[in-house]
This record gives C-alpha cells, sequence and structure tokens, in this order.
C-alpha cells in the first residue's frame, strides 16, 4: 500500500470508531482489514458486538484465520494493539499473531491510562510484523476519546 492509501485507509477507521458506544473505562477504536487487492476484507470497532470486544478482535473474527488473503493484508486500527487485557484470554496483539496478517497500521500507540504499558508495537515488530505509524492522523483519532483523555 501507498502512504496515500494508508492514509485512506486510516480515515476510514477513524470514522468507524465514531460508532463505538461511549465507555468509561475502554477506548473508542476502528480497525479495518484489507487485502493486497484494496479490497476491504472486515471491519470492526470497539463494543460492536458485545460491551468487552475490541475493534480488531471483531475484524478478525469476521474472517476465517485459514482465509489466503490475510496473509498479504493490512490491518487499519485506530489505537495500538492492546497487550494487556482482562476481559478476554487473548489480546488483540496476540490475534493479529495468530493471524497470517504480516502488516498492521496504526494512528497513535496507547497512553497509560488504561495500561501502564502497552507493548503492542514492540511485540509485533519483534515477530517480524511490520507495524507503521502515522502519527499525522493521532490527533483525530485521539479525539474520538475525548471523553477519556480530558
Amino acid at each position: 500500500m501507498t502512504h496515500a492509501e494508508d492514509v485512506t485507509w486510516m480515515e476510514r477507521a477513524i470514522e468507524l470508531s465514531r460508532k463505538c458506544p461511549p465507555a468509561e473505562g475502554a477506548f473508542s477504536v476502528g480497525a479495518i482489514i484489507v487485502g493486497a487487492d484494496g479490497e476491504e476484507l472486515a471491519h470492526g470497532y470497539s463494543r460492536e458486538t458485545d460491551a468487552h470486544v475490541h475493534a480488531e478482535e471483531s475484524a478478525l473474527a469476521k474472517l476465517p484465520v485459514d482465509d489466503p488473503r490475510l496473509a498479504d493484508a493490512t490491518l487499519y486500527s485506530t489505537l495500538e494493539p492492546c497487550s494487556e487485557r482482562k476481559s478476554r484470554p487473548l489480546t488483540c496483539t496476540q490475534l493479529i499473531l495468530r493471524s497470517p496478517i504480516r502488516r498492521v497500521v496504526i494512528a497513535w500507540r496507547e497512553p497509560s491510562l488504561l495500561v501502564a504499558d502497552c507493548v503492542g508495537v514492540e511485540t509485533l515488530r519483534s515477530e517480524a510484523i511490520e507495524v507503521v505509524e502515522l502519527a499525522g492522523l493521532a490527533n483525530r483519532a485521539r479525539a474520538v476519546n475525548a471523553h477519556l483523555l480530558s
């Protein structure tokens, strides 16, 4: 994907994050999985199907893990994938690592507000996952979470 394509998909993920039912103890996040051909394969957002589902988890659950398109797909998430979680046995970082996805694009790193030290990006990179941070869109992704950050 080109930088311009990454920005376009991240802007769409930010729009998805606006669909999240507000929650006091959780970020509003949007995620999209895009195939190598530039077609959307799946999307999700925080609390889409239940009060504890995360955006990446929701998007990944919509595709079989053996879908051959995932090997060349990119996962866009408005927030760094979680590396610590109380509500589910697997974190979003672990779910990504269990999938064939090898490229993740985020808008901003998780602040220490809810998790003291999120290491999603570092963990993914240590497992040879390419992680791209679109810092120019961080403020737009953070704005959706103003209720937590003010």
